[in-house]
């Protein structure tokens, strides 16, 4: 079972890497591009994550916006459908 602690996180990293990938998920949600419950489920996926330590410390990394995810990212794909609408 997840803990809130773990789940925080993992939004945090979830919505750090949307930003860096150069989208706002509040907003993709806002222009209805996106359902709640699906960032919800991003997050979950990202709990699955094999490595969020090199997550946290890619995204440390950036400065600015980056052109793709790392491998690992589970929610590489979600992330360039939303870019390409």
């Amino acid at each position: 079972m997840l803990l809130p602690e773990q789940i925080k996180r993992h939004a945090t990293l979830m919505d750090r890497m949307a930003e860096t990938r150069g989208l706002d998920m509040e907003e993709q949600v806002l222009r209805g591009h996106i359902a709640s419950v699906d960032v919800a489920d991003a997050v979950l996926s990202c709990t699955n994550c094999t490595n969020p330590e090199g997550c946290a410390h890619w995204l440390d990394r950036q400065q600015g916006q980056a052109n793709e995810s790392p491998a690992y990212c589970r929610n590489t794909a979600l992330f360039e459908g939303l870019l390409k609408l």
